[in-house]
């Protein structure tokens, strides 16, 4: 006997529209300079300085890989009022995890590599946080690093969002129309020996070499 799963309808309906607005806001323009799109599960990890990034990212994949990928973002954050809770438990289906190391109840880790055994892909943000600083980019975490290492047959594509922080700054409820790019470049893998401070610069080059290809963002 066939069922009706009322969820997943909800979701896939909602990440259609989300991703219609996003392309209708922005003229998001997704570039693929170093990969393709592929049934390969990914970790797509990016610069972060909007809480529109993951969405403006989400909408550049093909409709069956966004089907499969889901954000990780912040519980603190996300799981603060009833309306936040919902929208990213139910609608978008966030893999949340705890920050604050002292208070958490579980291991981000663990949330993460729970999420891709489940054959999910992951938007990642290795920087940890929203960028509000004049840098490009901040020190990434761990957690790349990490997930590398427990999972190395999951592909790690680095993405490179330009102008999302204009379209949907800090404090703003409503989005600025502006265009966007999403730069999508060459897998890297963890090599055999190499250590977390080694291979964290060099997922940071990564992304950096993307952008030097945007000349900055638009005005």
């Amino acid at each position: 006997m066939l069922t009706f799963d009322h969820k997943a309808l909800s979701q896939s309906l909602f990440g259609a529209f989300l991703a219609g607005l996003s392309r209708a806001i922005t003229g998001v323009i997704p570039i693929w300079v170093g990969s393709a799109p592929s049934e390969r599960q990914r970790i797509y990890f990016a610069n972060h300085a909007s809480h529109g990034d993951f969405i403006l990212l989400s909408s550049c994949l093909r409709p069956e890989d966004r089907a499969r990928t889901r954000a990780v973002a912040g519980a603190d954050y996300w799981r603060r009022g009833r309306l936040r809770r919902f929208l990213s438990e139910y609608l978008l289906r966030t893999v949340l995890v705890e920050r604050n190391w002292v208070e958490r109840s579980q291991d981000p880790m663990a949330v993460m590599l729970g999420a891709l055994e489940q054959g999910e892909s992951l938007i990642l943000f290795p920087e940890g946080t929203r960028n509000m600083t004049e840098e490009p980019i901040l020190r990434f975490r761990s957690g790349l690093y990490n997930l590398a290492t427990a999972r190395p047959d999951v592909e790690l594509v680095p993405c490179w969002i330009e102008n999302m922080s204009r379209v949907l700054p800090k404090g703003a409820f409503l989005p600025v129309p502006l265009l966007c790019r999403v730069i999508f470049g060459t897998p890297i893998a963890l090599v055999p020996g190499e250590d977390r401070k080694d291979f964290l610069h060099r997922a940071q080059n990564a992304l950096l070499g993307l952008r030097s290809q945007t000349n900055g963002e638009r005005e």
